[in-house]
């Protein structure tokens, strides 16, 4: 079974923030990912918080609702020490931002073989994870597999 752990960014679109492509692509691509292999690194739901209360300044109350949403319907992912140890190792290597590479480290913790992410680099592996930007015009062949597509 491939484990796939999602992005703020994708969460986000799925609340409805963002353009209306991207929006209907994130609903369509959650819609269509096995839940049992998706996983939610703690961080993304730390930063959706922030995001719907500022960005989108929806209030706190319905803001938590729509988290407590999302963790009823995936597994969520603790940070850990040593995943913070190797999100410092990753942002000094790979000079990604350190709450990226955390997301990333959880990510790869929980034996998550993609990371869905229009942040990171498209097809960026570290560690037995690789990126997949899901808005790119290029498909993957392992979501393609995932999602049982063409």
């Amino acid at each position: 079974m491939i484990r796939v752990a999602l992005d703020t960014n994708i969460l986000a679109y799925a609340e409805g923030v963002g353009d209306s492509p991207r929006c209907a692509r994130a609903i369509q691509l959650i819609e269509r990912l096995p839940p049992e292999q998706v996983v939610l690194p703690t961080q993304t739901l730390g930063e959706l918080f922030r995001v719907l209360t500022g960005k989108a300044k929806r209030e706190a109350a319905l803001t938590r609702e729509a988290i407590m949403a999302w963790t009823d319907s995936f597994e969520v992912a603790d940070s850990s020490w040593s995943a913070f140890q190797r999100a410092m190792d990753l942002a000094i290597d790979h000079r990604l931002q350190i709450w990226d590479a955390l997301i990333m480290a959880v990510a790869a913790e929980n034996h998550c073989r993609l990371l869905l992410s229009e942040d990171l680099q498209n097809g960026f592996t570290w560690n037995g994870i690789t990126v997949i930007n899901p808005f790119t015009e290029t498909s993957s062949p392992l979501l393609d597999n995932i999602l049982k597509i063409g």
